[in-house]
């Protein structure tokens, strides 16, 4: 038989237990969560535009949900006609890191511009849809690059680095120094494969770009080209002529003290 005193050891010790196990659920649930901004299902939360046309025009139905990936496609497109395009998402932020999954398919639209070649990226920082210039091909932002090579159609298309920077209407800082589009350290890829991106933004204060896990680039101090600094934005992903498929795009908010 158990005596009392034992009864009473046993039961303090399931009590505090019980209250560490419920502190330990609180901290993992008080922490920041990875959020999902699609769906799978459909383009909810998203403004497509294309130069050319006002925002919400998803022209030729470019950007589109199919078999739970969301896609660049040009299937109801014969030939580039300039209307260079971009998917906004609908909440802008200052501080967080963004992920995508995403690989490269098929042929690029006839008619594309050969830089455009296994081509797309992430838009960070971007001014909103429904203030740009109609006519405007790309949004003021930073560019997390995506590139995929093909040497079988040349040595410009062999040693294009993934995660590269590209500042439409901006310019950040490294070294010191004022730069514009600049190379990161990646390894090359096909883009064919499935490639993990990801960007730690802080706010104006410093950008991070990541391949598959691994820092490739980090600058500082981005602003628009008239000196404007650059602490928020809208998050979009482009559509350059090549089609593309994303498996994910998730969104991880930081804290600004982070």
């Amino acid at each position: 038989m158990i005596s009392k005193t034992a009864v009473r050891l046993i039961s303090a010790a399931f009590i505090v237990g019980s209250f560490s196990a419920c502190d330990s659920e609180s901290e993992v649930s008080d922490k920041p969560q990875w959020i999902p901004l699609f769906n799978g299902k459909d383009l909810n939360g998203w403004t497509p535009k294309f130069a050319g046309h006002p925002a919400g025009e998803n022209l030729n139905q470019v950007f589109r949900v199919e078999d739970g990936l969301l896609k660049v496609s040009y299937d109801d497109q014969e030939s580039f006609d300039g209307s260079f395009g971009h998917l906004f998402y609908k909440t802008p932020y200052s501080h967080y890191r963004i992920r995508a999954e995403f690989r490269f398919t098929g042929d690029q639209l006839e008619g594309g511009p050969p830089w455009a070649y296994r081509n797309n990226g992430l838009m960070l920082h971007a001014e909103s849809p429904q203030t740009m210039d109609v006519e405007k091909k790309f949004p003021a932002s930073i560019e997390l690059q995506f590139w995929g090579n093909n040497p079988e159609k040349g040595e410009k298309f062999a040693s294009r680095h993934m995660g590269n920077l590209y500042t439409p209407g901006s310019k950040v800082v490294m070294d010191g120094e004022f730069v514009e589009n600049t190379d990161s350290s990646s390894p090359l890829f096909s883009g064919l494969e499935w490639v993990t991106v990801e960007a730690e933004v802080r706010g104006g204060e410093e950008i991070i770009h990541y391949v598959n896990g691994k820092e490739v680039l980090r600058y500082q101090d981005p602003q628009r080209d008239d000196g404007t600094p650059m602490t928020q934005g809208f998050i979009a992903i482009q559509a350059e002529t090549h089609p593309t498929e994303f498996r994910s795009i998730e969104l991880l908010p930081m804290d600004v003290k982070d």
